[in-house]
């Protein structure tokens, strides 16, 4: 069990049906599609007519970068937290959500707003380590001090493959989290870790566990024999819950992530399994949420 799950004193309140919902995408292990997941995870919602809201909580900013946002020398989700924690006055820095919300436009003329990462988040753990206030709730606090849930009906977060501090805040801020993986061990192994963590917090009762919304088949290679042998064998460990649709290693996936741009921002043919795809994620998703 980790260190840094101390109990905290508060609540674990449920959430009212008709505030937005936080939706995170975690996996230990890298390399699975989870920045990709909820990139177009996020577009899908906002073809919905969803006002959606995403949060790159992983200090390689990939998320960020997909969406054409570059941190450099900007202000970034990093700042807003350490903002969030009075404790830390010394280190806050003038500037509000309002000021970091970066806005993107689809091609179809539908907007979602990031809160982009930066490098600084990976000494996240680091700079809060003193604090007296519950480590583990900090993003769930921001969320709320800043009344997010109310201004988005869906919010997106891309989190880190690690198991440190930022995977715990994630854990304990969201509503349902998705499990990306490639079906080989290594991935199982990371769906194993991650889940561990989730049993933890559950165990310290410090706030209510996210709902398990599925895992997502990623990186399927349907030429190779043993593919469909090894996604059963995980598909057996994995219990009750949702497995989607495997997502193939389709050229369309490689073209639209070197354009930056999601699958749903082309209207050819090509594109329209992918597209139902992640439609029908997000239409499940609502349901397991709303359960």
């Amino acid at each position: 069990m980790f260190n840094f799950l101390s109990r905290p004193t508060g609540s674990t309140e449920n959430h009212d049906e008709n505030s937005g919902k936080v939706i995170a995408l975690m996996n230990q292990k890298g390399g699975v599609g989870k920045t990709t997941m909820a990139f177009n995870l996020a577009h899908a919602f906002a073809h919905k007519g969803k006002k959606v809201l995403c949060l790159d909580m992983d200090p390689q900013s990939n998320f960020s970068s997909l969406f054409g946002f570059e941190s450099e020398d900007n202000y970034h989700i990093h700042h807003l937290l350490i903002n969030s924690i009075k404790e830390l006055k010394a280190l806050h820095t003038n500037v509000m959500p309002h000021d970091v919300i970066k806005t993107y436009t689809t091609s179809a003329g539908m907007s979602i707003d990031l809160l982009p990462s930066g490098q600084e988040l990976s000494g996240f753990e680091l700079t809060v380590a003193g604090i007296n206030a519950p480590r583990q709730l900090i993003l769930k606090r921001f969320i709320e001090k800043y009344n997010l849930r109310s201004q988005y009906d869906v919010i997106v977060i891309d989190g880190p493959p690690t198991l440190g501090l930022l995977v715990v805040n994630i854990l304990c801020a969201c509503d349902g989290v998705l499990y990306p993986f490639v079906p080989d061990r290594f991935s199982e192994q990371g769906l194993k870790n991650i889940l561990q963590v989730v049993d933890d917090i559950d165990e310290m009762g410090i706030t209510s566990v996210p709902k398990n919304l599925g895992y997502i088949p990623n990186l399927f290679d349907s030429r190779r024999k043993q593919a469909g042998s090894d996604l059963e064998m995980i598909r057996e460990t994995l219990g009750e819950a949702v497995v989607f649709e495997p997502f193939t290693n389709k050229v369309q996936f490689g073209k639209s992530l070197a354009g930056r741009k999601s699958v749903f921002d082309y209207k050819s043919a090509e594109y329209k399994d992918l597209q139902t795809q992640f439609t029908k994620m997000v239409d499940s998703v609502s349901q397991e949420l709303r359960s």
